[in-house]
């Protein structure tokens, strides 16, 4: 289940596009990709098993109207304004719109409806995410990709290319920042509640085995993530001789499986995207209808119905739109949590927590907004003497700074460090 629903639209556009402009850089390429794509998740499922099992245990330094407004935006993120969307609009653009012959604004349309309707009829039924996700559409889901990962290996449909672009000579941290992308790191915080929840309701009441279980569920997500990414990523690199000119990932994979398996890969294709873009969307509507739930007083059941219209309506903005707004906004939020998961394992080396969380997370925004600002085109030439500013990463030595500063300040009064 986990697995499924880390595995959506990003998660399978992104990597053939980095494979195909990598070219002989692929390996560095795929290094830095599955650092922010596979290891920050993994090690984010593993933080809210080490907090409690919830983002009450990983904010629990911060001030408790920070700590919501934190959530509040990363779910917006993850659930109704970009991730949840895209995936209905990846669904449709690759899985349903290359059956049709004069695809426009209606047929979109009508496909939203229908997606985020079945998406919702999945979400109600909170209790038995494992059944209908671990149980039924997760094992569809990877015998599509093993049967894809093992065409590539055998028959490859081209040479590997030089490097292009930023590959030529930042191919790790140009990989590391596309995996953000994947906008996984943010899912793993929030998905880690809803997993200790379906565990709950498996009956597991022992803290130490919620926590058990949340990390094997994490090991094998990031397996499986690790399994499908490496695959793509050599797809990517070797599709010059079929996807010559492609504009995105989803042109280099729809190209390469029609040359692999014909007219068949396009239905092949279209499964793997279909269920892996639905299964993303049941996990992210539940995970905000779950969280949303506890705030104000409106169920559960209605949060779904009325995320999974806001997916629907939102889905009609239209792909590439969607994604040139939500990449700023990654750039500047994206830092905070990879900090957030840091200070989660750091905080028993802290005299003052409640300081360290305010001071390391404060410096990581601030200096990821100029990035951000550089990423929505405003000229931040000024600022390029910044260590890393170049690579996209001014946040990164700021931060260490500062969590290296706050291990050395004052302690709290009436709080041990282990508290």
């Amino acid at each position: 289940m986990t697995f499924a629903f880390f595995l959506g639209a990003g998660n399978i556009i992104f990597p053939p596009q980095a494979g195909f402009l990598a070219g002989d850089h692929t390996f560095s390429a795929m290094l830095g990709f599955l650092t922010t794509a596979v290891g920050l998740p993994l090690i984010g499922i593993i933080a809210v098993a080490v907090a409690g099992g919830g983002w009450k245990g990983l904010t629990r330094d911060l001030p408790t109207s920070v700590a919501t407004l934190m959530a509040v935006l990363i779910f917006i993120i993850i659930g109704p304004a970009f991730a949840a969307p895209r995936a209905g609009l990846v669904a449709y653009e690759m899985g349903f719109k290359p059956f049709l012959t004069d695809a426009g604004q209606w047929e979109l349309s009508l496909f939203s409806v229908v997606f985020f309707a079945v998406a919702m009829f999945f979400s109600l039924s909170q209790g038995k995410l494992i059944d209908t996700i671990g149980k039924l559409l997760t094992p569809a889901l990877f015998a599509a990709l093993v049967v894809l990962a093992i065409a590539v290996v055998v028959n490859p449909q081209g040479d590997v290319a030089p490097a292009q672009g930023a590959y030529v000579d930042q191919a790790f941290a140009t990989g590391f920042l596309e995996g953000y992308n994947t906008m996984d790191t943010f899912a793993a915080l929030m998905f880690g509640m809803l997993i200790v929840d379906v565990i709950r309701k498996k009956g597991i009441t022992s803290d130490a085995k919620t926590c058990q279980y949340l990390i094997y569920a994490g090991v094998i997500a990031a397996t499986g993530l690790a399994f499908v990414y490496v695959s793509l990523f050599y797809l990517g690199a070797t599709a010059t001789g079929v996807a010559a000119g492609a504009a995105n990932g989803g042109a280099i994979l729809s190209a390469y499986v029609m040359a692999l398996f014909g007219p068949a890969g396009q239905i092949i294709l279209s499964a793997i995207i279909i269920l892996a873009c639905l299964t993303t969307v049941i996990g992210l509507v539940s995970a905000c209808a779950d969280y949303f739930s506890t705030l104000v007083k409106v169920s559960y059941r209605q949060w779904v119905v009325i995320l999974s219209v806001a997916c629907a309506i939102v889905a009609n903005v239209g792909l590439t739109q969607l994604i040139a707004i939500s990449v700023p906004v990654l750039f500047a939020l994206y830092p905070v949590a990879i900090a957030l998961i840091a200070l989660t394992f750091l905080r028993r080396f802290m005299p003052n927590p409640a300081l360290a969380y305010r001071v390391v997370l404060g410096v990581s925004l601030v200096f990821a907004l100029l990035d951000a600002a550089k990423v929505a085109g405003m000229d931040m030439s000024v600022l390029k003497a910044l260590p890393l500013f170049n690579f996209g990463m001014a946040w990164l030595l700021p931060t260490v700074i500062a969590t290296v500063a706050v291990r050395f300040a004052p302690a709290q009064k009436g709080e041990s460090s282990h508290a």
